[in-house]
């Protein structure tokens, strides 16, 4: 029973030594690792040290960000006007209930106030409708810009921070391969090289993937951007022409649905 409790004991034991080794050992190639890109990455900005470019697809990436901080101000300024349009119409509605009010209280001046209050009515009417399509423009833009977009940069972060490893390791497999022949050199070299190899694969695994990802993204962006496009200009032609069909049609088109009067649920410009 005792040599059996030592021997757990033992067991125990190495088993934690063992996990302190192997933590200390993915720190010091974790250190190790930041040492080289750091080192790699001062070189560069000094201009001793050589980087791998792809003239193309760092071109297609500089597109890319421009055309994200493009869509970011569209959305910014959809959402001002969205915001001041919910503004005035709140303030139709208003107004068309105070002259509702006075047609009731002005006999002198029913028909004026009736049909003043009527005007607003449809106004309001015709507002809410155009908000509705204003909004879901928004919601689209946002969803491109901030989910789809932000993606691909996420990916294209991860392909730059890859490549900055790349060439740490090639630029230290260089640095070794000028050097003596020893035995020890060589052994030196040989992980070296290994780990080169890694981090070159790593790195045309991201380059391909950023690729692909590109490819889908200008796709996607056409497609959604032709369709909220050609939403927005239909959905304010038809508004600020007056044409309530017209504007209804639209939303209709596009499967927008607007939310019933009274409704519980909270506005979508208060869900903003």
């Amino acid at each position: 029973m005792h040599h059996s409790s030592s021997s757990s004991s033992m067991t125990a034991e190495e088993a934690t030594r063992g996990v302190a080794v192997e933590k200390i050992e993915t720190v010091k190639k974790w250190g190790l690792n930041t040492y080289k890109c750091t080192k790699q990455m001062i070189s560069e900005r000094f201009g001793r040290g050589s980087r791998t470019v792809d003239l193309e697809l760092e071109a297609q990436i500089e597109v890319l960000r421009d055309t994200k901080r493009k869509y970011e101000n569209v959305l910014r300024l959809a959402r001002a006007l969205t915001n001041h349009f919910y503004n005035m119409v709140q303030t139709q509605h208003a107004l068309g209930d105070t002259f509702a009010d006075l047609s009731q209280k002005s006999p002198e001046l029913r028909d004026e106030f009736g049909y003043n209050a009527e005007t607003q009515k449809l106004l309001c009417k015709n507002g809410e409708t155009l908000l509705g399509a204003i909004n879901f423009f928004v919601s689209s833009i946002n969803t491109l810009v901030n989910k789809t977009m932000e993606d691909s940069l996420m990916t294209i972060k991860m392909y730059e921070n890859a490549r900055l490893e790349f060439d740490a390791y090639r630029s230290d497999l260089e640095e070794l391969s000028l050097g003596p022949r020893d035995a020890v050199a060589i052994a030196r070299i040989d992980a070296a090289q290994q780990q080169y190899q890694v981090h070159k694969d790593k790195y045309e695994r991201l380059r391909s993937d950023v690729i692909i990802k590109l490819k889908f993204l200008e796709e996607n962006k056409v497609k959604v951007m032709h369709k909220q496009l050609l939403l927005f200009h239909n959905a304010i032609s038809a508004y600020f022409a007056g044409n309530q069909q017209q504007l209804e049609q639209t939303l209709k088109q596009f499967n927008i649905k607007l939310r019933p009067p009274g409704a519980d649920k909270p506005s979508w410009l208060e869900e903003q």
